[in-house]
């Protein structure tokens, strides 16, 4: 017969994966009245030797005993004592020379040089104590964003020198000085033409021809070819290695398991914060957290209490909402293509009307890009998902608009430019110059033209106050903003090789406006945002962007292979320019060069990438299911535990009565 359960006795229950069996209530309660049992425990044995000094003989019989003092079953203090005396006793048994010494001095003062050393490279970080500050007002998630923009800004930062330093310094020093006879007009920043076009100056494409540079394998084509083949690579490597790094850390800390709100709520706190709007801070953050996880938690017992006609009511309108999903972008991608038809048409107009009609496509690029967002929003408050999947949703639809949008852009575009242009490679830089300065007015504009303003009037009408209040901080629109002017760049880097540098600026401003706008402008969000998924979601978008930039740029290379101008020129191409420098090494070069062009060798590397990929995959599932039987274990051994204490108490209990009628 089973043992009846005391009233009042708290059940456990167990943390297990989705994938096992669903949660059980454990029967193996735990009495926490009238036991003994936990007088024994390790935990209270500390806990009473602290209160107390240690005996002379038990501290003999430790410092005698072979067990490690991390093993002993008394209070910190008592266990560096016991180590430090244990140190003594050894160097008095084995005095160590003189070498040895000196060694381990060195070996000290070698660990303690690279702790400084660390901590100076960690204080030379780009606005350190600024995302300090903005971790500790606004959250992780608005961090995370000025942390991508960082990251954004160091990788152009590269880019600029390894274009500096590879193309641009050579093509300066062994090219003519030429002398631009055109006048430089306020018009020229914006659109890039005038002063800017020439092939005297070095933003655009027309500018790095061969010169005086004319070595066989060392010239300005090959040069070029080779620094924006390094960009293209490097940022490959870098974006594909953070993608990894993210998924894995998700992988590894993922949402399978249900979330402990135990954990939370005694093991939470940072005890070390002593200033009292950091410790409120916290307190809003742990609260914040922890009613996500409740409303989540709500959510599923509302879907499982779902009846089958509520469900084909429910996939029925989902069904209808994308659809207009769908129809709402292909109505986008239509007016994008009619105001690049706009303003390609007219001509011969005053300078301020061809700047409207030249900025005529990326204001409606971006007008698209605010509006749907914010429809796709609330649509996706009607299709009943999780508040986590109404926000990767919306993302994820945003993201499609986005590049879309952009690609669409580009298609029509390209084929608009007549490649028997005179120079048709600096007219496809020249657009993406615009689309570039544009990216960075439009921030502006929106800043100190509508949230500043908005700020203002909210902070000095109490019924604006009211009705409108101040906005939060939108990480999800912001980062795709940035995902999209770097694609940008990296789109036109080959046809406007500083590019990346007027980026770099661009992304330095931006940063001083944004931090302007969150501090001024926003009010901190109500809902926690999940930084690690959406992490790995930002950049999985930028890698999707540099493919589609990498796509577009061999669509350009087979396009614009009859250009006449740039290092290019003439009867030279991107596939011809370094048979040249091929024919005058030796002969071995030529055979391995040979070699590895040849299709044996990309099968042999397909097959070794295959294997390799293969061994990565195995090793991966091989370590997730050891990470889910170690959290099994774990989560057996604490109802053992439970089980043993029980059984224990129930055997005292049982002994005690009988040795008492025994003395009787």
């Amino acid at each position: 017969m089973m043992e009846e359960e005391e009233p009042g006795t708290p059940h456990f229950q167990r943390l297990i994966s989705d994938e096992s069996v669903s949660s059980v209530q454990s029967s193996e309660s735990c009495d926490y009245h009238h036991t003994e049992i936990f007088a024994q425990l390790p935990s209270s044995q500390a806990h009473r030797q602290q209160q107390h000094d240690l005996h002379p003989d038990d501290e003999r019989r430790m410092l005698e005993s072979s067990v490690p003092p991390q093993a002993l079953l008394v209070c910190m203090k008592i266990k560096r004592h016991i180590r430090s005396e244990r140190a003594e006793r050894w160097q008095q048994k084995h005095p160590a020379g003189s070498w040895d010494s000196w060694r381990q001095k060195q070996q000290i003062t070698r660990r303690r040089v690279k702790e400084d050393i660390s901590k100076a490279l960690s204080g030379l970080l780009l606005w350190r104590h600024t995302l300090h500050k903005i971790e500790g007002q606004f959250g992780v998630g608005v961090k995370a964003y000025f942390v991508f923009l960082r990251y954004l800004f160091c990788l152009n930062v590269l880019y600029c020198v390894i274009i500096g330093g590879s193309v641009l310094t050579p093509t300066l020093m062994f090219t003519e000085k030429l002398v631009s006879n055109q006048t430089f007009g306020f018009k020229d920043i914006f659109v890039g033409s005038g002063v800017l076009e020439g092939s005297y100056s070095p933003v655009f494409h027309s500018f790095y021809t061969r010169g005086s540079l004319d070595f066989p394998c060392l010239n300005t084509p090959i040069l070029f070819l080779l620094s924006m083949m390094s960009v293209l690579l490097l940022s490959i490597i870098m974006v594909v290695h953070r993608t990894g790094v993210g998924y894995k850390h998700v992988r590894l800390t993922g949402n399978r398991f249900s979330s402990n709100l135990s954990y939370k709520v005694f093991c939470g706190w940072d005890f070390s914060i002593q200033n009292e709007k950091a410790a409120a801070l916290k307190h809003t953050f742990i609260s914040d957290d922890l009613k996500m996880d409740l409303e989540e938690q709500k959510f599923h017992e509302d879907v499982q209490k779902r009846t089958i006609k509520h469900w084909i009511q429910l996939i029925l309108l989902r069904v209808v909402l994308n659809i207009l999903v769908l129809l709402l972008l292909a109505g986008s991608f239509i007016l994008i293509h009619h105001t690049i038809t706009v303003s390609q048409k007219y001509q011969n107009l005053d300078w301020i009307q061809s700047l409207l009609l030249e900025y005529l496509p990326p204001v409606t690029m971006t007008i698209v890009n605010y509006v749907l967002p914010q429809i796709f929003s609330e649509m996706s408050k009607f299709e009943d998902f999780s508040h986590a999947t109404q926000l990767n949703l919306t993302l994820i639809r945003s993201i499609f608009l986005k590049l879309a949008s952009l690609g669409i852009y580009l298609f029509f575009f390209i084929k608009s430019v007549d490649s028997n242009h005179k120079c048709a490679e600096n007219a496809f830089g020249k657009e993406m110059y615009k689309l570039t300065v544009f990216n960075f007015l439009e921030s502006f504009f929106s800043v100190f033209c509508v949230a500043y303003p908005r700020m203002l009037l909210v902070k000095r009408c109490l019924w604006l106050k009211q009705k409108l209040g101040l906005p939060q901080f939108d990480i999800s629109s912001n980062v795709l903003d940035l995902v999209n002017s770097q694609t940008v760049t990296w789109v036109g880097v080959f046809y406007c090789p500083l590019l990346p540098a007027i980026s770099a600026v661009r992304l330095l401003l931006l940063l001083y406006i944004k931090k302007f706008t969150l501090i001024h402008c926003c009010v901190r969000a109500q809902r926690i945002f999940r930084v690690a998924s959406s992490s790995v979601l930002f950049h999985f978008t930028l890698m999707l962007g540099l493919f589609m930039s990498v796509i577009v740029l061999g669509v350009n290379i087979n396009r614009f292979v009859p250009g006449g101008c740039g290092p290019f020129e003439g009867n030279r191409s991107v596939f011809n320019v370094t048979a040249e420098c091929v024919e005058t090494l030796p002969a071995l070069a030529q055979s391995i060069i040979s070699y590895v062009t040849s299709n044996a060798f990309a099968f042999a590397l397909i097959l070794a990438e295959m294997v390799i990929l293969t061994s990565y995959m195995s090793r991966g599932r091989a370590n997730s299911k050891a990470i889910e039987r170690w959290k099994e274990m774990l989560v057996m051994c604490s109802s053992d535990k439970r089980f043993l204490a029980k059984k224990h108490n129930t055997m005292r209990r049982q002994k005690t009565p009988r040795n008492r009628h025994v003395q009787h």
